[in-house]
């Protein structure tokens, strides 16, 4: 499992895919939430704007990231 380190409260879900470099484009991570691709915590998310913050996981084409608080 890789971490992933914010230094705000919290992080949207399709900034993150793109921050962690799962996703290229904001499309393409706009994309794949729609298509029920990515898991937060362990449940299909398909909302983009979802707010992480220390503590959730994401789950994307067979990586998981952990937030944590810088």
């Amino acid at each position: 499992m890789e971490s992933i380190s914010i230094s705000t409260e919290y992080i949207r879900l399709d900034a993150l895919l793109k921050f962690a470099a799962l996703v290229g484009t904001g499309g393409e991570a706009k994309s794949v939430i729609a298509d029920g691709l990515v898991s937060v915590n362990g449940a299909v998310c398909a909302m983009r704007g979802k707010k992480l913050r220390a503590g959730d996981t994401v789950t994307f084409a067979g990586q998981t990231i952990r937030v944590e608080q810088s």
